[in-house]
């Protein structure tokens, strides 16, 4: 590993500045948990490395009255998936953080490092396609908003540009009679990446689907809302036979390949059988 300057800012700003004065040959640290083995290995050689720890803004985890919540892009995986908030109003979200690596590993990767890592089996991101979330953006020009949904445009590559960092994610308040639940796939429990990870969440109202959200991973270049099987169950009556026709619809949308962790038609069936589940349990807590 060659050596590199290490820099230290203490905000957002400073952050930016530091960026642009060394660009390409800059590298974000956040938990490190995907930059220093990279670093190790010789697949990165940056002449500046940015230490984000200690930007407060970035660790900020708070209720935004009527609206919400905001995720600073350095809040750890395992504050997530303890976090009393979380765990009660975006369940979906604390089980995902849940399933990030093992509690060593959870102490140190960030929600931000997960999602701009852009890993296509990302456990963090279905989640919070599925609650709707935004990315609050910095770069010189100041910020900006970018829906997840548009956030992710190819393996390992996001929106954010060369002088851009992500700030943090402002995630819509469920709502009540709103459930959600994740579920993935993995040949061992934990220290494993995505086979397949679907996210679901339904919003209720007078006994029907207001709303339903469903996004994938590890089934396309990017993780993606299954929009059709979204739109099946909306205004209607949430029943077995429509959670399964919603889970056949979530396969058509799936884009999967075959490597040596599973085949695409494997993948194809485990998108069926994780959507029917996460689903059946989003529709229970709703109810609850």
């Amino acid at each position: 590993m060659r050596r590199f300057e290490i820099v230290l800012p203490a905000s957002v700003d400073d952050c930016l500045r530091a960026v642009v004065e060394r660009g390409s040959e800059t590298k974000l640290l956040a938990g490190g948990t995907d930059l220093l083995p990279q670093l190790k290995n010789g697949l990165l050689r940056p002449g500046r490395v940015i230490d984000l720890s200690g930007v407060a803004r970035l660790r900020s985890l708070e209720a935004v009255a009527g609206r919400g919540v905001r995720i600073g892009s350095t809040v750890t995986a395992r504050t997530l998936e303890t976090h009393p908030l979380v765990r009660s109003a975006y369940r979906a979200l604390a089980e995902s953080a849940a399933l990030v690596g093992s509690v060593q590993v959870r102490n140190l990767a960030t929600v931000g490092g997960n999602l701009c890592n852009a890993a296509p089996s990302a456990d963090m991101a279905p989640p919070l396609l599925a609650l709707d979330a935004e990315a609050v953006i910095a770069g010189p020009a100041g910020e900006r908003r970018v829906p997840l949904a548009s956030f992710f445009t190819g393996v390992r590559r996001t929106v954010l540009g060369q002088d851009e960092l992500l700030v943090e994610l402002i995630v819509p308040a469920p709502g009540p009679r709103s459930g959600g639940g994740y579920l993935r796939h993995t040949p061992r429990r934990e220290l494993d990446i995505a086979v397949v990870g679907v996210a679901s969440q339904l919003t209720l109202s007078n006994g029907v689907c207001a709303t339903a959200r469903i996004a994938l991973a590890a089934v396309a270049p990017v993780p993606l809302r299954a929009t059709a099987a979204e739109q099946a169950l909306a205004g209607q009556p949430v029943t077995p036979e429509r959670i399964a026709q919603a889970a056949d619809l979530a396969v058509e949308a799936a884009r999967p390949i075959s490597d040596q962790r599973g085949s695409a038609d494997f993948r194809r069936h485990l998108v069926r059988v994780l959507t029917r589940r996460t689903l059946t349990t989003a529709l229970a807590r709703a109810q609850a």
